[in-house]
């Protein structure tokens, strides 16, 4: 897993970039682990973090 960030006009970017076998891990059931992973990350950053989870086939 990889995080690569960019700086946008309404804030950051967090791209995460996920092996595609490991991306139902991270998302979780429900997108339950996804949702807890951008809470936490909105509530330490001081202005707007958009989060976006990428599958990538590293071969």
């Amino acid at each position: 897993m990889t995080v690569r960030t960019r700086q946008q006009r309404r804030g950051q970017l967090l791209q995460v970039h996920v092996h595609p076998d490991d991306l139902g891990k991270v998302i979780g059931r429900g997108g339950r682990t996804a949702t807890a992973f951008r809470t936490v990350v909105s509530a330490l950053a001081d202005d707007n973090v958009r989060i976006d989870f990428v599958d990538v086939d590293e071969r």
